[in-house]
């Protein structure tokens, strides 16, 4: 069973103490005196309570009309706040245009005059219309960008703030089942909780209207457009009602052709945008300036998707809110593109960075404090969050619940696999995505045994089992001919992170922990680089899986993995794969350069295979084009090369 507290205000930041479940995977959490504690040995730390200094309702900002304009309400914030209309019609892809003054934020005040965006300034038409959209950003007085936020409006004085406002979205992503291509679903949010509806219709022979709308009255909202047309162009608009007041708008997306067409596509593959050096839109909790850019390049390059394997965000925080703002700040930035097609994201080792923190101190600290993934699972952990701020597949496993490691089999200890670990198809390519930093304790990386928790780069063992059912039955499938795995830590790490990833300098002692008792045994039998090979075993038994798309570390390069590559540290006395009948080559396309503060090349075993590493800023292109693959590689900053076409094939060098 579980065990019950009754915990503080302090513990979960909030002003009415509540029941929270121990997970019983957590042996070391007791209670005492309403507080959680973890014990270890003769040693107690006590859980530190969360520290939020910006949320998301924060810095909406409770937006109401005035009679001059539009009024805002920080909390005791002090600042700027730049705004700007935002047109919609004959536009792909509004943003804001920034009016040419600011309004100062004084004690938390904000007001914007709408008479100075009249007459020569009204690009948007809203004089006429009697209405429009504004878009604002959040500046703190000493220059931080904090927030981008946008709100529809009604009237010409008196003005009033349009509830139904679409305050994020809409995003274009794949159906549940993980196909494109005669199912879309359409994800949005509103300023207070609407109906909403999305009609689609196409110009083609089949002209037909579809309409689709949500059972209940929401802020946030997930509809499935069904019965579409493969390859196909659809307008779509979203609608929504609240309170007599309306808003749309409007955008395109086209669905994936049918399964096995073989028709020539492109897509595109990029990871780590999480915060980078030099002040302004690089730092916003990711890097907004660059992440721009690669969505910017992807969408002109008419790439049919893109797969984010990870580290959009800074994220490693005690603060549910804190990491939810971080993940609203990137999905502005990708939010213009994503209208149109689906931008897929994965799990890295910032995602999993949701944290309870016992004992004080940081986390790079020796020893450092202890950090494990947030309870209640349900709700709080990485991978709760992660799955309700995105719309993925839920074809994927459940969790490790089951494993032989388990405390418990009749009821759930673990977190939940759902839309952080799936895979989907686009005409002949499958792609899978994968969780390596599942159930993370940052702290396993420098203090092993610190507490139980899931390890940097580990694939655990349920994790693992689906994927080998799930390679075969994509193997099976005859309109694939090409299966892609994106596990976010590189397999064979070059630069950055040859200290963990799944290498940790050869270490194969180092392993998740798990323990039924205080000072019982570690139950995880398989080290680092046995999961590691054991991963790769699972791969190279598909005939179909040519490459893994990996990040973390922060360059692009990739290599062909093969018989004559030294995988193995010195002694190594354990199976040596690369001498069994099912080794065959198989790709590490690396691309980690989205915005993240650079790693240089480190001297590694495997380095003689290692080809064109650049810290350069990345985006790979594949073309696809029947049974033939190539790859591209443009610096999306500079618009240069890195990388001409370059044919993929596992039977060439």
């Amino acid at each position: 069973m579980k065990k019950t507290i009754l915990s503080t205000a302090i513990l979960l930041a909030c002003s009415q103490a509540h029941a929270i479940d121990i997970p019983d995977i957590h042996p070391n959490i007791v209670e005492e005196n309403g507080n959680l504690v973890f014990v270890k040995g003769d040693q107690k730390y006590p859980l530190q309570p969360v520290n939020t200094k910006y949320t998301i309702d924060q810095l909406v900002g409770n937006p109401v009309g005035t009679d001059k304009g539009i009024q805002f309400q920080f909390g005791d914030l002090n600042g700027r706040l730049y705004y700007g209309l935002i047109k919609h019609q004959d536009d792909p892809y509004p943003q804001p245009v920034f009016f040419k003054s600011f309004a100062t934020i004084e004690n938390g005040r904000a007001n914007i005059d709408m008479s100075k965006m009249g007459g020569k300034y009204d690009f948007s038409g809203w004089e006429a219309q009697g209405h429009g959209a504004l878009g604002y950003r959040v500046v703190t007085d000493d220059g931080t960008i904090l927030y981008d936020g946008k709100i529809a409006f009604t009237g010409i004085g008196p003005f009033q703030v349009n509830p139904a406002s679409v305050v994020e979205g809409p995003i274009v992503s794949l159906a549940k089942d993980g196909n494109f291509h005669n199912t879309v679903r359409i994800s949005f949010d509103t300023l207070k909780d609407t109906t909403a509806t999305v009609v689609a219709h196409n110009s083609g022979d089949d002209m037909k209207v579809h309409k689709f709308k949500a059972s209940l009255p929401a802020t946030h909202h997930e509809i499935s457009l069904n019965g579409l047309m493969p390859d196909t162009v659809y307008s779509y608009t979203v609608k929504t009602s609240s309170c007599n007041n309306v808003y749309s708008e409007s955008y395109t997306f086209k669905t994936a052709p049918s399964p096995g067409s073989k028709k020539s596509f492109v897509f595109a593959y990029s990871a780590d945008s999480r915060g980078g050096m030099g002040g302004g839109e690089r730092d916003i909790g990711t890097n907004a300036y660059i992440m721009k850019r690669v969505a910017t390049l992807a969408r002109f390059k008419n790439a049919r998707f893109m797969q984010f394997t990870g580290d959009m965000i800074n994220a490693y925080s005690t603060s549910v809110e804190q990491v939810k703002l971080e993940y609203r700040n990137w999905k502005r930035v990708i939010e213009p593109f994503a209208h149109h097609f689906p931008i897929v994201t994965a799990v890295g080792n910032h995602e999993g960075g949701v944290l309870h923190q016992f004992g004080e101190g940081k986390l790079w600290d020796y020893p450092p404090p202890i950090f494990i993934d947030r309870f209640p699972y349900e709700t709080d952990s990485a991978e709760a969050l992660f799955a309700s701020q995105f719309v993925h597949p839920t074809n994927g496993p459940d969790s490790e619940d089951g494993a032989a490691y388990d405390p418990n089999p009749n009821q759930q200890d673990f977190p939940s696999y759902k839309e952080n670990v799936f895979y989907y198809t686009y005409d002949n390519v499958a792609m899978v995505v994968l969780n390596t930093n599942y159930w993370y304790a940052p702290s396993l990386r420098v203090a092993q045994d610190s507490s139980n928790g899931g390890l940097h780069g580990y694939l655990m063992d349920k994790q693992l089992e689906w994927l080998e059912t799930t390679l075969a039955t994509l193997d099976a499938d005859k309109n694939l001919d090409f299966v892609f795995v994106s596990p976010h830590t590189a397999v064979f790490p070059n630069g950055g992170h040859v200290m963990d990833d799944m290498w940790y300098y050869g270490n194969n002692e180092r392993r998740p922990t798990v323990k039924h008792s205080p000072n019982g045994p570690n139950l995880v039998q398989q080290g680092i680089v046995e999961q590691r090979d054991k991963f790769l075993k699972i791969l190279m038994q598909s005939k179909k899986v040519i490459a893994m798309l990996t990040a973390d570390e922060h360059d692009f390069s990739w290599m062909r993995i093969d018989k004559n590559m030294n995988i193995y540290p010195d002694g190594w006395d354990k199976e040596d794969i690369r001498q069994t009948k099912a080794f065959r080559p198989i790709y590490q396309i690396h691309n980690g350069a989205a915005g993240a503060p650079y790693n240089a090349p480190e001297e590694t075993l495997w380095s003689s295979h290692l080809r064109d590493f650049t810290t350069q800023y990345a985006v790979v292109f594949f073309h696809v084009k029947g049974s033939s693959l190539q790859m591209e590689v443009i610096n999306p900053d500079t618009l240069g090369t890195i990388l001409p076409l370059q044919p993929l094939s596992l039977s060439k060098h």
